[in-house]
């Protein structure tokens, strides 16, 4: 299973980065994130379940989750702790790749 942790850059690219892990062969994928970047970890899981645009429409033809995981972590930040939520997303891809040797 590879694991993807999510934080400042697009959407796009964690989707693509779930894309390149399935062409390698890895099936399962986990999504982690923190803080403000969980949204863009939903999204992503979102986008690729559903197979949506161009980039998610290269997945495998079903993409399920496989669980949802919430949790809290402290983390020291200067002296001081900090609590920030986390989340953990879990996808599998079942099925064939579409052919996209002809573009």
């Amino acid at each position: 299973m590879r694991t993807i942790y999510v934080g400042r850059k697009p959407v796009h690219a964690y989707v693509a980065a779930v894309l390149r892990a399935m062409q390698d062969g890895d099936r399962e994928v986990e999504i982690i994130a923190r803080g403000n970047a969980m949204r863009t970890a939903i999204d992503t899981a979102e986008i690729c379940r559903r197979r949506n645009g161009k980039i998610a429409g290269m997945l495998p033809e079903e993409m399920i989750n496989n669980g949802v995981e919430i949790s809290t972590e402290e983390i020291d930040v200067e002296g001081s702790t900090r609590v920030l939520s986390s989340i953990r997303i879990v996808l599998e891809g079942i099925g064939e790749m579409p052919d996209n040797s002809e573009e």
